[in-house]
């Protein structure tokens, strides 16, 4: 799985998709029925079907499938979905119901991958299932926490092993308009960048652009630029033998300035930072 994107994309993106909320509705192993069959217009949560045995088929907007033995399939939150049994030999499966929401849209709205994947230890996945339907059903103070670890662990295999993985960056509005804000300060990422211009690009008011701003990134202006110009300054201090000041001086910062904002985000001050990088060893002179 290969997303192109460029580093600071690739950062922001990656924390975006982590902030969603997951809710389990239900996890449970099913020998189904001959009358199993449904349809289901936008469907509002997420199936996960893990096949043991038995056949049948899904359908996902168009598109229909019959899964094998192994295969894991996901019908996503928003989606037209259907399924149903083919012959006497209906399924066996694992499965679950859940929602994945960053903010009002779903995870999968956002993040297209493959219908399935194919499992390749199918016993410990089943083993996962098993301890998922295991914490839906325990009243352990911690069983939520342990549902929603494995829930994250399916969504990260399956976003890892599928063939095709896009970011359906036309899924809101929003984005259009705000992937032309976070364009034009990484262009600026030494300027003084204004609310108020910045706000205009969005063609929002600035005070509703705070709040936009905030629920799409998770940071407000300030606080996403100063992210935007840590990552840079890392980059120099690892990459390049630029002093404290002069990366300071590129990113249009006052050097203390530079220095206590780079420890907020980090928790290093830069030149404690750039000791954490590896020494080249001369073996020359040994």
């Amino acid at each position: 799985m290969r997303i192109d994107m460029n580093p600071s994309q690739l950062t922001f993106w990656k924390k975006y998709i982590a902030k969603a909320k997951l809710d389990l509705s239900y996890a449970a192993y099913t020998k189904v029925q001959k009358s199993w069959n449904d349809e289901n217009a936008s469907c509002p949560f997420n199936r996960l079907y893990f096949i043991i045995e038995g056949e049948g088929f899904v359908k996902v907007g168009e598109h229909t499938y019959y899964p094998k033995l192994g295969e894991l399939y996901l019908l996503p939150a928003g989606s037209d979905q259907a399924y149903g049994t083919i012959s006497d030999h209906t399924f066996g499966k694992y499965w679950c119901h859940f929602t994945a929401k960053i903010g009002d849209l779903d995870l999968f709205q956002i993040l297209q991958t493959s219908a399935f994947i194919t499992i390749k230890d199918p016993e410990a996945l089943q083993r996962k299932f098993e301890q998922l339907i295991a914490y839906t059903q325990s009243e352990e103070l911690t069983s939520a926490f342990r549902v929603n670890a494995i829930i994250c662990e399916f969504i990260a295999d399956f976003i890892e092993q599928s063939e095709t993985v896009k970011l359906n960056l036309a899924s809101t509005p929003t984005y259009e308009k705000m992937n032309s804000v976070l364009n034009y300060m990484e262009q600026h990422i030494a300027d003084n960048v204004s609310v108020d211009t910045l706000s205009q690009i969005a063609h929002y008011h600035p005070n509703y652009f705070i709040n936009a701003f905030k629920q799409f990134t998770g940071y407000s202006p300030i606080q996403y630029m100063n992210h935007l110009r840590s990552e840079k300054a890392k980059d120099l201090l690892m990459m390049t033998e630029l002093n404290v000041s002069q990366i300071a001086d590129s990113l249009g910062m006052e050097l203390s300035y530079f220095s206590r904002m780079f420890r907020e985000q980090t928790g290093f001050t830069p030149t404690s930072f750039r000791d954490l990088k590896p020494k080249i060893i001369d073996y020359t002179e040994l």
